[in-house]
């Protein structure tokens, strides 16, 4: 049964409207043609996210996610997606949005490089926020906004 889970490491933090963004990321991955099997997002502190950064990816700077790509089959959708909540809450205060608004941009964001979508270069870069932008748009359908 296909699943999404959500999980909190060395942070205390409680997702609001969980059912609600779980139809959500479910409809993103369904509207870019995949199938989901199983996507496990892990919210955690900055600490926690240098540790795996250093330790799987070889970079020694904090970062707002991390997604592990655990799919074996083309269009199939394994993860696991770490989120630093002292980052996102940092986000929202730079940006000058609410806190679940900058949740929700992260999660997406993780969602669509599993969908194929990088932000390295300016145009991937520019693609990459067009389509967070358009899938942020959907959460009125789930009514998450």
């Amino acid at each position: 049964m296909p699943a999404i889970s959500f999980f909190t490491e060395s942070v205390s933090y409680s997702l609001p409207q969980k059912l609600k963004v779980k139809r959500w990321i479910k409809a993103t991955i369904e509207k870019e043609g995949f199938k989901l099997q199983e996507l496990n997002f892990i919210f955690c502190s900055d600490e926690y996210l240098l540790g795996i950064n250093q330790q799987y990816l070889n970079h020694d700077t904090y970062t707002d996610i991390i997604t592990f790509d655990n799919s074996e089959e083309e269009k199939q959708i394994v993860s696991d997606i770490f989120i630093s909540i002292e980052r996102v809450k940092e986000n929202a205060k730079t940006f000058k949005t609410l806190e679940f608004d900058e949740v929700c941009r992260i999660m997406i964001h993780g969602t669509l490089h599993l969908l194929g979508y990088k932000d390295k270069g300016k145009a991937a870069k520019t693609l990459m926020t067009e389509k967070e932008d358009e899938h942020l748009g959907y959460r009125v359908e789930v009514d998450l906004i």
